[in-house]
């Protein structure tokens, strides 16, 4: 009746010592998988840092770069404005020019002169 027991016994604790070597194995290949993830985590967070300032030098020159575009767009429409005013100018100036030249030219026609005697 012991025997029985016993060898009962034994299997049993032959059973439980594999189990517990099978939840060992799991639990091993389960925290190889936690490092290989922590290490991922670790590299990922790395990339995310470096990527972060990246994106903050490029926001600021793009800041500084939109910044000088619309100065560049305000001084060329300035430069325009004032350039189209000189035309005006010109042109304006060009007429009371002619006009001038050619109330000179009658006032000095020979043939007007003699009109007037």
């Amino acid at each position: 009746m012991m025997s029985k027991q016993g060898a009962a016994l034994q299997t049993y604790n032959n059973e439980l010592v594999k189990c517990i070597e099978e939840l060992c194995s799991k639990r091993d290949e389960v925290n190889r998988q936690v490092q290989q993830e922590e290490e991922e985590k670790a590299r990922l967070q790395h990339d995310i840092r470096i990527l972060t300032e990246k994106l903050s030098r490029v926001n600021e020159s793009l800041a500084r770069r939109l910044a000088s575009r619309a100065e560049l767009d305000r001084t060329i429409a300035e430069t325009e404005a004032a350039y189209m005013k000189i035309l005006e100018s010109s042109q304006a100036l060009l007429s009371v020019l002619k006009k001038e030249t050619g109330n000179l030219a009658r006032a000095t026609d020979p043939r007007g002169v003699h009109k007037d005697h």
